[in-house]
């Protein structure tokens, strides 16, 4: 069975920073695209930050471009999102979430086949 498990959410002040983390239970994960995606309280998830399987190539949702980085060590089965001036329309449940192995980085939530449980991220305005 394969877990992913998020970790780092929190309360924090808008401008302020966060670091999420997103461990891997399985290694032939990190072979694969990891996905962050957020959800807020009576909106649909939404996607936030990609990277693909090498850690070559990332893309964002235009809402967190310049803010916020993805990066991942596959040594430790591990992606991290890096939240830095963190925004009031920033709150939500973050999940992280993963693709099949050698497969291409993807946007939609629909072709991540492992999710997280999810963290909470609170900015306080």
């Amino acid at each position: 069975q394969v877990q992913l498990v998020e970790s780092g959410g929190g309360l924090v002040q808008a401008g302020g920073s966060l670091r999420l983390s997103c461990a891997a239970s399985a290694r032939t994960l990190t072979t694969g695209p990891m996905g962050w995606f957020r959800q807020a309280p009576g909106k649909e998830r939404e996607f936030v930050a990609a990277i693909s399987w090498g850690g070559g190539s990332t893309y964002y949702a235009d809402s967190v471009k310049g803010r916020f980085t993805i990066s991942r060590d596959n040594a430790k089965n591990t992606v991290y999102l890096q939240m830095n001036s963190l925004k009031p329309e920033d709150t939500a449940v973050y999940y992280c979430a993963a693709r099949p192995p050698f497969s291409s980085s993807s946007s939609n939530e629909y072709e991540y086949q492992y999710w997280g449980q999810g963290t909470q991220v609170t900015v306080s305005s």
